[in-house]
């Protein structure tokens, strides 16, 4: 039996019968006369009302936008004839919404027809009777019909009178919660609330459970509300796993309705569409003609006329269900235009001018499927983040044609701003080809030539989509993407050309990224790359070692006759002469030239220490590329690296599994010799880095540090027998190679011969390596001092980047051999020709050459013993730190830090607590004898206290007493190797990490990390907003193009942009300058923030010395950690805040006992000198 359910305030069955008699006999009597339309207002906005205004241009009607004040900008209002504000005052889609001020330009400005499009008032019935009201036609159903169709509980009652099957639901809207709670009691869950007056998704939810009942019952009924007007609800059983099928209507005055098939529209989010298809695939076809033939049914039974769509849920047995009428038309009625090749918009227009659809050729008999179409919604939406909506200015827009592609597009252009107020839609991309799979790859590739740069997009989610296998080749529902998670592993938009812009445009307006010590421009001049041969380079030592493995390796060197040399030009030479700074760009030009001409090096130092932190920490490349690109470029001389133990390449104690994988990660991207020595000659230290270089299947050469001067009698700690005896610790652990690491250049002929035969005499056949410094301008002849006392190998820099505070001259001492036994075999040409090189691309790096303000290298290093390295870095750092006219302090002063320390060995890291010392020292005007005797009250560097904690090893002889005990009090002490208590590092812990914050993380950045990982992360956060940088050249790295330069960058082989800065704009109301490129002979712009500009004046209050309760910052810095709140009790020598400047960080102790009266700072605060931190009373 028939059950009827009588629709509240609506029409009984008998009354729907009555009705639908009434209108079949007048709609077959009645007359229409034919009224053309000269005039359109569409009361819409965006892509559907550029639509609309493109259809009626080519119908020769004219075109009336209306727009929003936040609207003034959109494209729709500058396609048309004329264009009116609305909703002056309103908010940004009340404005839309404003039946009166659209009633009214209409009737202004004799317009005769109003396109409603689609969303806003397009399924309001009191628009469309307020348009026939107003002597205005509405193009669409009637008001009634609207009405109808738009209060879905009505829809359904008429429905279900015309025999098409529903799914169950209340036959009005809710007006309670508790109705709700009846409907799930009798029909169970899952449930789904709808909005009875709109659709797109909005205010609909669906609810599994009774704790989920009343908040999406408050969600839905305030989303429809916001969205509507009217937040009335009604519920439907929720249909499993159904796929959405729509079918397109069009009906004409004198009641002929006709279908135009059938779109799938499964692929949705949260009831919102993201693909649909015309036709459905794999429909069965007496399905296919169930739901047309229902929907004619349907569309009759109203006396619908003009477009439509009726929805229908088809679930797993191919059952359907009617769900509701789209009054209008719809966002996808492209697809169907393009498969029937029947212009909608036309055919809407036609009708409500009083044509029918014969007089449009539009019979049913006519109307055929030709082919398959897809439509991709690109919009302004972030599917990594939940499709949440971006904003923005769109920089860039180039967008995918061809061949069966066509676009429909709202504000889609370069300098459109995606404002927040209105719907997220971009461009309709739509394809049609043969058959669904012809479709999907126009569609992929038309997606994969759209650029658009400023805002993110779904793009890449669609292109997953596409992509599928079960879209491609099965069918789909509408859980199709809660169940293929897969469709979120986005491929990264690479975006490089438009970062590289915002990165010149920020060097341009701001300057330099990296920070710069001496004011000096890079040279204009590009260093000559000499010639290069094209046949493959020849054979060095390097093939020695894979063909015969370390120890073969390390047997063929002591055999060797002559003198082989080292080339440090590559890592220490730089690191001594130029702050570490060299990029990889420059060492990959020269690159090729050394492997053809110097192959038989026995080495090349290029790697390691303090250039792999440098290289992402200020140079924002990563080291592992560096790695790998001169190796693929360097593939015949083994390649060095420095490995400070236990501290691998940090400057801190590592779990031991981590400086193993760090290691083994080193030997895969090409490393073949480990340099391992420790900062104290702490042999725990030394041979665990030794195991963890071995075990990788390097090449071990344990590096002794050396200070002192063994030739001199009165200095009695490090003496010729302390080193022969470390050195056979060293052997005895299975050291390759034994290397003397004489950091400071302290090394003199005397005291060379003397070691170096020493070890000789002990070590016959272990071969025997001396590094050394040239910064008191005896470098080669103590080089060839150890060369005659029996040293195989030696370490030199090319002429144009050695002397000095770097290493001893390769042409000097490759002319000083050359006809003895220990001839190197090198051309000296070609040193001449590889200094050239140098010489010239030195001058790029000028504000990081030590010649800014060293003139020549100083024997004053035989006192202070500062390592070369350092020497450099830390006159730069006195300079940052406003010392530098008083850098002759320092070096006395780091001489007094060394006696203070114990006189330890004095290398990284164990060097930099020296020299952080002497700087603390010199800043407070401290003397040895200030520091010993207040050591209890001051607030020494935190590097200071830790090495005094023992976190950096036990120095030889101990620690300074009583120095040591009163600097820490009760602050814990290490006892033995650091790293020994430390637990493992867990990587697939860090990996997971890693991978949830970036996109394709590598093996190597998992090390990177591990060593560094606030380093990492910056340097992958610059990366992220600024792109490549390594690909650009020193010059534009350092300082940016000039106006009116032309230049290239070559982003990989085969892609290079053509690039010109054209101008820089004034500063703007929020402090941004547009600095304005032609790329690719395209004009582009990007919006830079002005830093300076931004900077408001902040005066600090300084701290008084004679209130002892006021504590000033020890030296310029920034707080990165505040250890104290107003209030507390505090104790003397109770740490308080912690400072960092220049890789320093400053542990600031409370001077007394007492309470914090008061903070004065806050994190990330930059701070002066004496900068009041806080106050304690």
């Amino acid at each position: 039996m028939l059950q009827l359910r009588f629709v509240k305030g609506g029409l009984t069955f008998l009354g729907v019968k009555r009705i639908s008699v009434l209108n079949a006999a007048f709609q077959s009597t009645q007359r229409v006369e034919y009224k053309p339309i000269k005039k359109v207002l569409v009361a819409n906005r965006g892509e559907i009302a550029t639509r609309v205004f493109r259809a009626c241009t080519e119908l020769g009607i004219r075109t009336v936008a209306v727009y929003s004040e936040q609207d003034t900008g959109q494209v729709h209002r500058q396609k048309a004839d004329e264009a009116y504000l609305i909703g002056k005052g309103l908010p940004p889609v009340q404005a839309y919404l404003s039946i009166p001020d659209i009633i009214k330009v209409a009737k202004a400005n004799e317009v005769d027809a109003v396109h409603p499009g689609y969303g806003f008032l397009s399924e309001r019935s009191d628009f469309a009777q307020a348009c026939t009201d107003a002597g205005v036609r509405f193009i669409g159903p009637s008001a009634e019909v609207v009405r109808k169709m738009g209060d879905k509980v009505e829809a359904r009652a008429i429905a279900v009178s015309a025999g098409v099957p529903v799914v169950p639901g209340t036959d009005a809207p809710i007006s309670c919660l508790t109705e709700a709670k009846e409907f799930s009691n009798k029909y169970g869950f899952p449930i789904i609330f709808k909005a009875a007056y709109g659709g797109g998704g909005r205010g609909m939810r669906v609810v599994r459970s009774y704790e989920e009942l009343e908040e999406n019952y408050t969600r839905a009924y305030s989303e429809a509300l916001s969205a509507f007007g009217n937040g009335a609800l009604f519920v439907e059983k929720f249909i499993e796993k159904p796929r959405h099928i729509e079918v397109q209507i069009l009906g004409d005055k004198y009641g002929n309705v006709v279908h135009l098939y059938e779109r799938d529209c499964s692929v949705q989010r949260r009831h919102q569409k993201v693909v649909e298809i015309a036709p459905a695939a794999q429909l069965d076809l007496q399905l296919r003609d169930r739901l047309t033939h229902d929907s004619v049914k349907l569309a009759k039974q109203v006396g619908y006329e003009n477009a439509g769509t009726v929805e229908f849920l088809v679930d797993k047995h191919g059952k359907h269900y009617f769900i509701e009428v789209n009054s209008r038309l719809q966002v996808e009625h492209t697809v169907t235009e393009e498969i029937t090749d029947v212009d909608l918009v036309h055919a809407q227009i036609h009708v409500a001018e009083g044509k029918s659809l014969p007089d449009l050729g539009l019979k049913q008999e006519n109307i055929r499927i030709n082919g398959c179409a897809i439509q991709c919604r690109v919009t302004t939406e972030d599917p990594s983040r939940g499709f949440q909506p971006d904003t923005g200015r769109i920089e860039v827009f180039r967008s995918g044609e061809g061949m069966g592609i066509r676009l429909d597009s709202a504000s889609a252009f370069q300098g459109a701003v995606i404002s927040p107020h209105y719907d997220s839609l971009l461009v309709k991309v739509i394809a049609h080809g043969k058959d669904h799979q012809v479709a999907a790859t126009k569609m992929s590739r038309a997606l994969a030539e759209f650029r658009i740069r400023g805002v993110k997009t779904n793009i890449p989610f669609l292109q997953n989509v596409l992509n599928n296998n079960q879209f491609l080749h099965g069918t789909v529902d509408t859980q199709f993407i809660d169940e293929n998670p897969d469709l979120f592993n986005l491929k990264p938009v690479q975006n490089r050309a438009q970062k590289l812009l915002h990165y010149l445009g920020h060097v341009m307006v701001n300057g330099p990224t990296t920070p710069i010590p001496v004011k000096a421009s890079p040279s204009s001049v590009d260093p000559v790359i000499p010639p290069i041969p094209m046949n493959e380079p020849p054979p060095g030592f390097r093939d020695i070692l894979l063909r015969e493995g370390p120890e073969g390796f390390a047997k063929a060197i002591r055999q060797h006759k002559g003198l082989l040399l080292m080339d440090t030009t590559f890592r220490d030479a730089h690191q001594s002469l130029l702050a570490t700074r060299v990029r990889t760009h420059d060492l990959k030009k020269i690159a090729p030239f050394v492997s053809h001409n110097f192959n038989n090096l026995f080495s090349l130092e290029n790697w390691g220490g303090a250039t792999f932190d440098v290289a992402m920490r200020f140079l924002y490349e990563c080291p592992w590329k560096r790695l790998q690109e001169l190796r693929e470029l360097i593939p015949n001389i083994p390649f060095q690296m420095l490995l400070r133990g236990a501290n691998a390449v940090g400057y801190t104690n590592y779990p031991d599994n981590a400086v193993f994988k760090f290691c083994e990660v080193a030997k895969e991207n090409g490393m073949d010799i480990f340099r391992v020595f420790d900062s104290l000659n702490y042999l725990p230290n030394m041979i665990l880095g030794m195991e963890a270089a071995g075990r990788a299947g390097g090449v071990v050469e344990a590096a002794i540090s050396y200070t002192g001067d063994v030739a001199d009698p009165t200095r009695t700690k490090y003496t010729l027998d302390y080193y022969v005896n470390l050195a056979e610790e060293l052997v005895k652990a299975g050291t390759h190679i034994l290397c003397i690491k004489d950091m400071a250049g302290l090394l003199k002929p005397k005291a060379s011969d003397m070691l170096i035969r020493a070890l000789r005499d002990k070590f016959p056949n272990v071969p025997i390596h001396v590094h050394t410094h040239d910064t008191a301008g005896a470098g080669v002849a103590s080089m060839l001092a150890c060369a005659h006392a029996g040293a195989d190998i030696v370490d030199v820099a090319v002429d144009s980047m050695s002397g000095m505070t770097s290493q001893p001259s390769m042409g000097a001492l490759v002319a000083c051999a050359k006809g003895t036994d220990q001839d190197t075999g090198i051309q000296l040409e070609k040193v001449f020709d590889y200094s050239e090189y140098w010489e010239v691309a030195r001058g790029l790096y000028s504000a990081f050459d030590c010649t800014a303000t060293m003139k020549s290298g100083n024997a004053d290093v035989y006192e202070n013993e500062i390592p070369g390295g350092q020497y450099t870095n830390l006159h730069f750092q006195a300079h940052s730190m406003g010392l530098g006219n008083k850098f002759k302090e320092v070096k006395k002063a780091y001489a007094e830090a060394n006696k203070i320390l114990g006189d330890v060995i004095k290398v990284t890291p164990s060097s930099k607590i020296v020299g952080d010392l002497a700087q603390f020292m010199v800043h407070n005007d401290l003397n040895r004898e200030n520091v010993e005797t207040m050591a209890d009250e001051l607030s020494f560097p935190l590097s200071v206290v830790e090495y005094l904690q023992g976190y950096v090893g036990i120095p030889y002889g101990g620690f300074p007493e009583p120095f040591r005990s009163k600097v820490l009090k009760d602050l814990p002490r290490i006892e033995g190797r650091p790293g020994a208590t430390l637990p493992p590092m867990d990587f697939s812990k860090l990996e997971t990490k890693l991978k949830g914050k970036y996109d394709d993380i590598t093996p190597e950045d998992i090390m990177s990390a591990a060593m560094y990982p606030k380093v990492f992360e910056e340097y992958k956060d610059f990366g992220t907003q600024f792109g490549p940088v390594e690909c650009l050249n020193t010059r534009l790295f350092l300082e940016g193009p000039k106006i009116a330069e032309e230049f290239e960058v070559e982003l990989e082989r085969g892609k290079t942009l053509h690039i010109k800065a054209l101008a820089l704009g004034d500063l703007n109301k929020a402090g941004q300058r547009e600095v304005f490129f032609e790329l690719n002979g395209q004009l582009r712009s990007v919006l830079v923030k002005d830093t300076q500009a931004m900077k408001e004046m902040h005066f600090h209050p300084k701290a008084l010395k004679d209130v002892k309760g006021q504590i000033g910052a020890p030296m310029p810095g920034k707080v990165i950690d505040i250890k104290v709140k107003e209030g507390a009790k505090v104790e003397k020598g109770q740490p308080l805040c912690v400072l960092s400047a220049m890789k320093m960080e400053t542990l600031v102790n409370s001077p007394v006992t007492g309470t914090v009266k008061k903070v004065h700072v806050k994190l990330d605060m930059h701070l002066e000198g004496e900068d009041l931190l806080l106050e304690i009373e």
